[in-house]
């Protein structure tokens, strides 16, 4: 018998297959639940896939597709679940990107990403980081070559 361990939605999002622990870095990257829709989370629930997984649902909200790119960096096995009137309308996994443009913030000090320039004089150079691997996540800043391995949240703008 199937056990349902967070009411259905009418309308809006789940998030399934979240890596166990990540669901509330998922939360942080949607701004959720700040802008009020109600937000169901299950933490280490048992999945045949992950063993143990994650899930978040989103009353009434859509995601847009750089929450949907952040995600797959934080997740790279989740699911994206539209659901209307109770049903699902729609269903994909997130995918890796080959390229994530500025939504990482290099962790080197001297990349180009992260100057400063006094009084304006220059405009901002937009990170770039390319998938390296993808299992152990490994992503590699296209200006200064530095790799981001672990905690890659921690990154995230």
């Amino acid at each position: 018998m199937k056990e349902l361990k967070i009411k259905k939605i009418k309308n809006g999002t789940v998030i399934d297959h979240i890596s166990p622990g990540n669901a509330l870095f998922v939360l942080d990257i949607l701004n959720e639940p700040s802008v009020g829709n109600v937000v169901s989370l299950a933490m280490n629930v048992s999945s045949e896939f992950l063993g143990k997984k994650d899930i978040v649902k989103i009353e009434n909200r859509e995601l847009n597709p750089k929450e949907v790119n952040k995600i797959s960096l934080i997740a790279p096995y989740a699911t994206i679940n539209i659901i209307e009137e109770y049903e699902v309308v729609e269903k994909y996994k997130v995918e890796l990107l080959p390229q994530y443009k500025d939504i990482l913030k290099c962790p080197n000090p001297s990349c180009i990403t992260n100057m400063k320039y006094p009084l304006g004089n220059s405009e901002p150079v937009k990170t770039i980081f390319e998938l390296i691997k993808k299992d152990p996540l490994t992503l590699r800043c296209h200006y200064c070559e530095r790799f981001l391995e672990n905690d890659i949240y921690k990154y995230l703008k």
